[in-house]
């Protein structure tokens, strides 16, 4: 597969037409592209494709997919089947409307050139980059995250552990004052296999 590198169409007007009938309001999509504009172009790509052979899928395309993808939490064929359905999905890659999307194996095919390419970070470091010239975020500032999650798969391990101790602690009550009631219900032989 060769790049062949090409400047980013504008979005054409029947695809901005449908697209802001269908979302009056606007939606996230059409805010990225509204907003940022085009984040990536082809010539940042340059490095991870051949001069020679069969064009590939531009992209700058595959990139922004890649981001809908993450932000939307889709399989590669989700993310394709995305791009071929959803009219916001259209208007920020600049497709028309009758366009039928691409295999998804080219998804998988482009995130294995920046790994390879070692440019892997380079989609996430264009974005931040592109959030810091607008001043949208602040070097060295506190970085807040949700850990509720976290907080809550510890306490129900913790509780987990409060009860096997409890139970330990009764069993073990229970075998000094009354070791012939516990054989009763636990038999030598099947304590002595665990």
């Amino acid at each position: 597969m060769s790049l062949c590198s090409q400047i980013v169409p504008p979005v054409p007007e029947e695809t901005v037409r449908i697209a802001r009938a269908a979302f009056p309001k606007g939606n996230l999509y059409l805010q990225i592209r509204d907003e940022i504009g085009v984040l990536f172009h082809d010539a940042d790509f340059s490095d991870l494709f051949p001069n020679r052979g069969k064009a590939v899928y531009a992209p700058w395309r595959l990139a922004l997919v890649t981001i809908f993808q993450f932000i939307e939490n889709l399989s590669d064929r989700e993310a394709v089947e995305s791009v071929r359905a959803r009219i916001d999905w259209k208007y920020a890659l600049s497709l028309e409307l009758e366009n039928s999307s691409f295999d998804s194996t080219v998804l998988c095919e482009f995130r294995s050139r920046l790994v390879t390419g070692n440019a892997e970070t380079s989609l996430f470091d264009k974005l931040l980059d592109w959030c810091r010239g607008r001043k949208m975020l602040k070097s060295r500032g506190k970085q807040r995250t949700d850990s509720t999650h976290i907080l809550a798969a510890v306490r129900g391990i913790n509780r987990l552990e409060c009860v096997l101790e409890a139970m330990r602690n009764a069993l073990n009550a229970i075998a000094k004052e009354s070791p012939e009631w516990l054989d009763q219900l636990f038999p030598r032989r099947m304590v002595e296999s665990l």
